[in-house]
């Protein structure tokens, strides 16, 4: 089958893309306003973009107002990025409603915020790695209502629990456990992993 994006509901060009580019890890996000409010709300776009300096991007989708994460980090230049295991699900997704910018999701989905090291927001003390953030960069990539932007941050700050480390002091994809998102309320689990080494070419 052969369909053009342009001859089908945008929204069904969205759910085709989101259940086709699987699977998709989460980041959950916590940032802070410029008055102080602080937000917690999950992004299944997102994912690594830079090692050196180690960067993160996520993407917010166009809403009016502008959705609370991307507006406080363009006040604050500041986030950090939380990863979610198995074990945070349920509250990950608590996280996920349209609250108004007042509503702490903290709160509401009884996680605990921890003062981050270097920048405002604080970072989730449940979540086995949490990145702390400059901005470096917002693109507009579409200013349709299912558009969206890119932010891009650079880690300025790990946070790792010895619990997900492996003896080679990198995060074990078991231990860690991540949520996997999945097409439309769907997410998945890790239920194993392989390696297959690069060809060396002489």
């Amino acid at each position: 089958m052969l369909i053009d994006p342009k001859n089908i509901p945008p929204c069904t060009a969205y759910q085709l893309l989101a259940s086709a580019v699987i699977p998709r890890p989460i980041g959950l996000i916590s940032s802070i306003s410029a008055a102080g409010a602080v937000n917690l709300a999950p992004f299944s776009f997102f994912n690594a973009v830079c090692g050196e300096p180690p960067m993160v991007l996520f993407c917010p989708t166009n809403r009016s107002p502008a959705k609370d994460t991307l507006r406080n980090v363009q006040e604050t230049g500041e986030f950090v990025a939380n990863i979610v295991g198995q074990d945070l699900a349920q509250q990950m997704n608590l996280t996920a409603g349209d609250y108004p910018p007042e509503v702490n999701e903290f709160e509401v989905a009884g996680l605990t915020p921890v003062p981050s090291h270097m920048v405002a927001p604080p970072y989730v003390r449940e979540s086995p790695v949490s990145m702390e953030c400059k901005l470096r960069q917002v693109i507009q990539v579409s200013d349709q209502p299912n558009g969206g932007s890119i932010v891009i941050g650079e880690v300025v700050l790990f946070h790792i629990s010895d619990s997900v480390l492996d003896k080679n002091l990198l995060v074990d994809s078991a231990k860690l456990n991540p949520v996997m998102r999945l097409g439309g309320a769907s997410y998945g689990i890790m239920t194993g992993s392989y390696d297959m080494i690069r060809p060396v070419i002489k």
